[in-house]
């Protein structure tokens, strides 16, 4: 089992409780070296195994104080007891059976390389949903910048057309009081003129800040990074209110800034008491 477990998933930490598998007293060491590993609080599965032998050999896997030992062990047991032809009442009453014990490893790594493989194709999906918006944000920005620029060159060439008709007007005056006067027109021209681009720019500028922020807001990056967290079941589903999980459930949050494995402790729908 260790070999293929290591060969499988290196990193994988393994405690092994030592036990008489056979011969006078050994079901009560099975059924203590299981009660033991439960109380360590984070096994996330146990194997009870041995090699085939005879019947009487694997007798003590068809002890009650054994089958008692499985079904009240919180963490999920695999009996990996003797060969493909070989049963015990172990087997019956664990969560799984597998015909040997290196089935049974190779069982246990399988389902964690699953969990591995399941959270990094979360993980690329999360990025490319996020990277989508990201990109339509800033083409829009784009789109907006030009527009802006377009603005206000038409609203330049505008007044400077306004300004070559007052200046034409003004030279064909020979009176020295429409000269006057004309120059008077110019400088309020150019004034307005002045006062209109500034106006066009300040909204322009007020527009492209709008369309940001409506834009930058439908982010889920950002979503993330004004506090609020995403949560998933093992699965892979987002956990949208409390009746899809229940107490015990682990779950997955991201945050902004990295995830954390939660475990509920307990519900609570709207103002319900919560159920623990």
């Amino acid at each position: 089992m260790l070999r293929v477990i290591g060969r499988r998933f290196g990193e994988l930490h393994i405690v092994i409780a030592g036990c008489r598998v056979q011969g006078e007293g050994a079901a009560a060491e099975i059924a203590q070296a299981i009660r033991d590993l439960n109380a360590l609080g984070d096994v996330d599965v146990i194997i009870v195994g041995r090699g085939g032998g005879s019947l009487e050999d694997l007798w003590a896997f068809n002890e009650e104080v054994v089958a008692r030992a499985i079904v009240a062990s919180k963490a999920p047991v695999i009996s990996a007891v003797g060969h493909e032809v070989d049963f015990t009442i172990a087997d019956f009453v664990a969560d799984l059976r597998a015909p040997t014990p290196s089935a049974a490893a190779e069982l246990v790594v399988r389902e964690k390389q699953a969990v591995v493989d399941a959270l990094a194709e979360l993980r690329s999906r999360l990025e490319h949903a996020a990277a989508r918006p990201l990109r339509d944000r800033d083409r829009r920005v784009d789109e907006l910048t030009t527009r802006l620029r377009r603005g206000m060159h038409a609203e330049w060439r505008h007044a400077a057309h306004r300004v070559e008709l007052a200046a034409a007007a003004l030279r064909s005056a020979s009176p020295m009081a429409r000269a006057a006067d004309g120059r008077h027109r110019l400088e309020r021209l150019e004034a307005r003129m002045r006062s209109e681009t500034r106006h066009a720019l300040a909204q322009a500028q007020h527009r492209l800040r709008s369309a940001v922020g409506r834009l930058d807001s439908l982010s889920p990056l950002a979503v993330l990074g004004r506090g609020y967290s995403l949560t998933r079941t093992p699965a892979g589903e987002i956990v949208r209110s409390a009746r899809q999980v229940r107490v015990g459930d682990d779950v997955r949050v991201l945050l902004h800034q990295g995830t954390l494995e939660c475990r509920v402790a307990g519900t609570k729908e709207q103002d319900d008491r919560p159920q623990v």
